[in-house]
């Protein structure tokens, strides 16, 4: 499409495009490497440039002669079958920015090239009467402005955690946790090349990037500089929520343990006690060979005396608060 003067129009024919006046704006999305080659000739685009696109590289921005190659991607959270399963999936959007013309690739659907393309087609006053690099910023910008999403469900999936680490932590919440971990990470990693790209054109070095616009570019590094902080916030309280989880789980044991602890203690008495006596060493060998055999109450004598012993312990553990 060509617009300026307060009007758009479409093209079919990429040589008509190029010969009218004003800003032109070519979008190329699903198409074959010959149709992708025939829009790198006409505007003479360098190959290295789309290969980028199609590798799945970082996000960066190039200066080429006659023209600045910006690649963004687009993030979405995809979802498992479960409520915090899922992973940061990130699409690549190149940018190619002309004197007068600006061309976009994708590999996907590109949803936010398509309402900037919609915004032109309505009559949107400021696309339509500044040059390309206003519509390389509103892409950009659509683009970044979709990040806020993804980090608003990562911060409601960590405030649901937390929850749980508080109230109730199980085996879950411990995978819960480790899955926002892995998410931030992804996210982190899309964010600090798209920072730098960004404030490569905020400086306004590219001769594609007027003056006028570099306010505007300035205004979404602030945006990604504000996802930056976010996402390490967030990091630092998932760890905070981990480091509780374990916390929580190594008292607990530790309040198993110690049970386990003073019951086995009150039976190493009772035990030596059942022990001796079963050794059954018959009394009418001697004086010295357990009489105690033959006494008529012997038996409730032993159980008693195991149970005074069981009594004693249990006051004296109860009083060290061991129990």
């Amino acid at each position: 499409m060509v617009y300026g003067d307060g009007e758009t129009v479409e093209y079919d024919d990429l040589d008509a495009a190029r010969a009218a006046a004003g800003t032109t704006w070519v979008h190329v999305t699903a198409a074959t490497p010959d149709e992708q080659a025939a829009v790198a000739d006409a505007f003479d685009i360098h190959a290295l440039a789309v290969e980028d696109i199609h590798n799945q590289v970082r996000a960066k921005t190039e200066e080429y002669p006659g023209h600045t190659f910006i690649l963004v991607k687009t993030v979405t959270l995809a979802r498992g079958d479960t409520t915090f399963e899922g992973e940061i999936e990130a699409d690549p959007v190149g940018i190619f920015l002309g004197d007068g013309w600006v061309v976009t690739l994708s590999t996907g659907t590109a949803e936010p090239i398509e309402r900037v393309r919609q915004s032109v087609v309505s009559g949107d006053e400021r696309l339509l009467h500044r040059g390309p690099d206003f519509t390389a910023y509103r892409i950009i910008d659509v683009v970044i402005d979709e990040y806020f999403d993804v980090i608003d469900r990562l911060e409601d999936d960590i405030e649901s955690i937390e929850e749980e680490v508080i109230g109730n932590p199980t085996q879950q919440t411990l995978e819960e946790l480790n899955s926002v971990r892995r998410e931030l990470l992804s996210f982190r990693k899309q964010l600090w090349p798209a920072r730098e790209a960004v404030g490569y054109l905020a400086r306004g070095d590219p001769p594609q990037i007027s003056q006028e616009t570099e306010k505007y570019f300035r205004d979404v590094y602030d945006h990604i500089v504000q996802l930056v902080d976010l996402t390490e916030t967030y990091r630092d309280l998932v760890s905070g929520a981990r480091d509780i989880y374990l916390n929580a789980l190594s008292q607990s044991t530790n309040e198993v343990m110690k049970i386990l602890t003073v019951v086995a203690t009150i039976f190493i008495p009772l035990t030596f006690v059942a022990g001796v006596y079963g050794m059954n060493f018959d009394p009418s060998t001697g004086p010295l060979a357990m009489p105690e055999l033959n006494w008529s109450l012997g038996y409730p004598a032993a159980m008693l005396g195991m149970l005074l012993i069981a009594l004693i312990m249990v006051v004296h553990f109860r009083r060290r608060d061991y129990l």
